[in-house]
């Protein structure tokens, strides 16, 4: 584990004592994680909305609500569910009192997701306005904050509501900039809300959310079924359900989920699961396969309930659970007993899944073997090329580095900043490296144009030298567990070149390493096309539309810069674009979008079809030109 350099002048000066809502406001990042602008699904503004969800949905686990409702108007969001309502005396300490809250109560919440009384305390001192009301028997109570400063605490009213909680939230752009909610991720949410609470309805801006069969329902949403290699195997017991098949994709896709949590970094549960499901398949076969071999391929969906979960943040993303409750069975056993009686059970009545499921595992098998020569030289070559000096401008802080045991949740939160931007030519990846932040942020140089891998095999991965020295500096050769960075950024100019390495690169990472793109890893760098200046003020604008408005601004005839390149960009400024508040795209598959299916659209023959999308959009970009 790499460690960071120590503070100097270190004196009684530097000691501050913060009270709940300065210390939340002051460091973010470890109660809702990044920040961002709302472009990607992790954002803090759609952790602001979790964080208030899943009280609703810890309601309707215990068996009191059926629906919520979600309404998001420009930045203001409504929640109300219809559970048993906050008990109205203690309505502002719920929202505004650290520590506080019915869940550290076993008998009140058995099996929910917060667990440390910090989540809608979070969401209240974030938010420039926030407001809660809790219906109960008849009665209501209000109360409205500012900043997690209480503004307004109203007397209790009679009410012809039905129990539950309605709460109003504006995240603050003191905190969050410019930022918009963007529906698709909350789309993604809600249904994932759904498939783990079978039966649940949400209604959000007017459309309906709802799932009768679980996890089956999210893996046929997730998957091609043209490209499954078998029907889904759908499995449920108590406190643990499970869906998995296996289809034509590289590496491993595996959905995982503690008491209706994504956990999108996985944890105990998720391990446990692959380590379980290798045993009970060399079991099942009689063989001892090879453990790769028998997870290649798989796309998987893993729901467990447990006992006061412990997760490794505050943004439970990451389980650290060891047990499914206190004194019961190890996670590690708790799973693979229920695999060992239901997927056995399953496979033995369905033999023509069964071989189906050997042949994926045989064909991975062939494949992994007649890899071995190649991958050995392969590694040999990255050795020789002294990859860490010459290709990689390593960082200090890595995605995968074991945390310490002091500064924990500091250190996880420049895990989670850990950042590596791919760009190509000495100029660009010059003045990163330059204008960088050295705890987290690397950079790694592209020699010209790569390869365009689609319909290759995973051979030319290893037989590619960038290909090779690339999957070298993530981590990745073996699955996610390695990957060093939890943000890989390709960096590229914003012209025709540039855009063709960048397309080039996401089809590298969707063809050979999809879960990189799946688990919402990969971005591309903005960086601005025009600095407009006069002697007062600089503007970097990303697009003619920010140029014309910032040239108004400004006035008086602005010196107007046209950047052509990275290169072009100084480090200096350089390290404005890079910061805290770079503007990235995140690269996200859709709901229904399927991989083979985009490569071939994208990067295979020149289709008709394809020449009748290039046809029609040049004619709408024409249109807006004229008009």
């Amino acid at each position: 584990m790499a460690e960071l350099k120590p503070q100097t002048n270190y004196t009684e000066d530097d000691i501050r004592s913060l009270d709940w809502k300065e210390h939340i406001r002051l460091r973010p990042g470890m109660y809702i994680g990044k920040l961002g602008d709302g472009s990607a699904p992790d954002d803090g503004i759609y952790v602001l909305m979790k964080e208030v969800i899943d009280n609703c949905i810890d309601e309707h686990t215990m068996g009191y609500g059926k629906h919520v409702d979600i309404t998001v108007e420009g930045k203001t969001v409504y929640i109300r569910d219809y559970g048993r309502g906050i008990p109205l005396g203690k309505v502002v300490d719920v929202v505004s009192k650290i520590n506080t809250g019915a869940k550290y109560d076993s008998r009140a919440f058995q099996k929910s997701v917060g667990l440390n009384g910090v989540g809608t305390k979070a969401v209240n001192a974030l938010s420039s306005y926030f407001k809660v009301t809790a219906f109960r028997e008849g009665k209501q109570k209000t109360a409205e904050f500012e900043r997690g400063a209480l503004l307004k605490e109203f007397k209790e009213e009679k009410t012809t509501e039905e129990n539950g909680t309605l709460v109003t939230f504006i995240p603050d752009e003191n905190v969050f900039r410019t930022y918009n909610y963007r529906s698709e991720y909350i789309d993604a949410q809600l249904w994932n809300y759904c498939y783990l609470n079978a039966g649940l309805v949400i209604n959000f801006n007017s459309k309906r959310y709802v799932s009768k069969n679980g996890l089956l329902d999210l893996l046929q949403h997730k998957t091609n079924p043209d490209e499954l290699r078998y029907p889904i195997i759908h499995l449920k017991g108590e406190d643990i359900e499970i869906a998995l098949s296996h289809n034509n994709d590289y590496g491993e896709d595996i959905f995982s989920f503690v008491n209706g949590q994504y956990t999108t970094q996985g944890g105990t549960h998720q391990q446990a699961f692959r380590e379980a499901y290798v045993k009970v398949i060399r079991d099942f076969y009689k063989k001892d396969y090879d453990a790769s071999d028998i997870r290649t391929s798989i796309v998987a969906a893993v729901s467990v309930r447990v006992q006061e979960p412990v997760f490794e943040s505050q943004t439970k993303t990451k389980l650290g659970s060891q047990y499914v409750f206190e004194g019961g069975p190890s996670m590690k056993k708790f799973i693979e007993e229920f695999l060992l009686k239901e997927l056995d059970n399953f496979l033995h009545r369905n033999p023509t899944v069964a071989e189906a499921l050997k042949r994926r595992i045989e064909q991975n098998e062939r494949e992994r073997k007649e890899l071995a020569g190649i991958k050995k030289l392969a590694n040999e070559r990255a050795k020789k090329a002294n990859l860490h000096n010459k290709k990689l401008r390593d960082c200090r802080v890595h995605f995968n580095d074991e945390p310490p045991t002091k500064n924990k949740a500091e250190f996880i939160e420049l895990q989670n900043k850990s950042t590596i931007f791919i760009t190509e030519g000495d100029s660009a990846s010059g003045s990163i490296t330059k204008s960088r932040n050295v705890d987290t942020q690397s950079v790694f140089s592209l020699r010209g144009k790569p390869l365009n891998s689609y319909g290759l095999t995973k051979k030319v991965v290893y037989e590619n030298e960038e290909f090779n020295l690339l999957q070298h500096a993530l981590n990745i050769e073996e699955g996610l567990e390695g990957l060093r960075y939890n943000n890989v950024v390709i960096a590229t100019d914003a012209d025709v070149d540039g855009m063709h390495i960048r397309l080039l690169l996401m089809t590298f990472f969707l063809q050979f390493f999809p879960d990189l793109v799946k688990k919402g890893h990969v971005y591309i760098l903005e960086t601005p096309l025009f600095r407009v200046r006069n002697k007062q003020e600089t503007i970097y604008c990303y697009d003619e539309t920010e140029k014309q408005d910032a040239v108004k601004k400004l006035g008086s005839k602005p010196e107007i810069t046209r950047f052509k390149g990275l290169g072009e960009i100084s480090p200096d400024e350089f390290g404005k674009f890079i910061g805290d508040y770079m503007r990235t795209q995140l690269v996200h598959l859709a709901e229904g979008d399927h991989i083979q299916q985009l490569l071939e659209y994208y990067m295979g023959k020149n289709t008709p079809q394809r020449q009748d999308f290039i046809i029609d959009n040049l004619r709408f970009e024409l249109d807006l030109i004229e008009n």
